[in-house]
């Protein structure tokens, strides 16, 4: 897909989004679309974006605070699982090789 002067459209992810708001904020979002290379419109469409909640235009909807706490526990307990197991295939592998002296 191309842009209003013929150039292809550039996609930029959410993590990218996000730092460009927070370097705009910092010094100001003129200054930090020239630095990025892009245009103020962009930028000052996603802090407008940030400032009413959402991730910007290709996030769908805005994750809620018990959605985040649901999914850092699950993630916790993961981590916790896979360190058990981690912990379990090291022994095994210590186990077999004294087992193949």
């Amino acid at each position: 897909m191309q842009g209003k002067q013929g150039l292809p459209r550039r996609h930029y992810t959410d993590g990218f989004k996000a730092q460009a708001v927070r370097l705009a904020s910092s010094i100001g979002q003129a200054q930090a679309a020239r630095k990025l290379e892009m245009s103020v419109k962009t930028l000052s469409h996603w802090v407008e974006a940030q400032r009413h909640g959402s991730r910007g235009a290709s996030a769908g909807r805005r994750v809620s605070v018990s959605e985040q706490e649901s999914e850092l526990s699950r993630l916790r307990s993961e981590v916790a699982t896979l360190r058990m197991e981690r912990e379990i295939l090291k022994k095994a592998a210590a186990f077999f090789a004294r087992e193949s002296r």
